[in-house]
């Protein structure tokens, strides 16, 4: 049994893989030699998710499956939200959207954010989606050096440090990614 993960980047596919139950192979775009980009045009984390999933599922007819993640700041009406890995422009650049967030955040004493991961997986022909979500604090400066995106300035609740202080097996046991990926798994293990 095979699953795609719309996803070009073969390490986050075998991470998957060694979640999933035996006999099922997880894989990448690049090994379906599929290198064009999908245009993320939703304006919602589900939409982009979908968007993804579909593309895939009707060049292949293989189950697939996407996710999309935005950061999601109280004080800022949701923002970055979907928009969170070009929040600063276009060229993704994780320094100037954290440099961006904080200026925004400047004075603010509401600090309140969450990280969301929305998986659209369209098994057997038939869509559907699991979320993960981890709430927590957006701090004033950065701390740590580890994962990547928002990870130095997001402190999960009742955490003491951020996501970029963390081993990766650590922010996995409580990321939202994570916790999505939990469901998509529990869901394939009983199939």
């Amino acid at each position: 049994m095979e699953i795609v993960f719309a996803t070009g980047n073969r390490n986050k596919a075998q991470e998957i893989q060694s979640l999933v139950p035996d006999g099922m192979k997880v894989m990448s775009l690049a090994d379906l030699e599929f290198y064009d980009d999908i245009p993320e045009t939703a304006e919602t984390l589900e939409g982009n998710a979908r968007i993804k999933a579909e593309e895939i599922y009707s060049k292949f007819g293989k189950a697939c499956f996407a996710d999309d993640t935005g950061l999601e700041v109280e004080a800022l009406q949701g923002a970055p939200g979907v928009k969170s890995a070009r929040y600063a422009g276009e060229e993704k650049s994780d320094e100037k959207n954290i440099d961006k967030l904080l200026q925004e955040l400047s004075g603010e004493s509401n600090r309140r954010a969450r990280f969301r991961t929305v998986i659209h997986l369209i098994w057997e022909g038939k869509p559907m989606q699991f979320e993960g979500i981890v709430e927590g604090i957006i701090r004033a400066g950065r701390s740590g050096t580890n994962g990547f995106g928002y990870d130095p300035v997001f402190e999960p609740e009742n955490c003491g440090k951020t996501f970029a202080e963390m081993s990766l097996e650590e922010k996995n046991t409580m990321s939202h990614r994570g916790r999505a990926v939990q469901k998509l798994i529990d869901f394939l293990r009983n199939q």
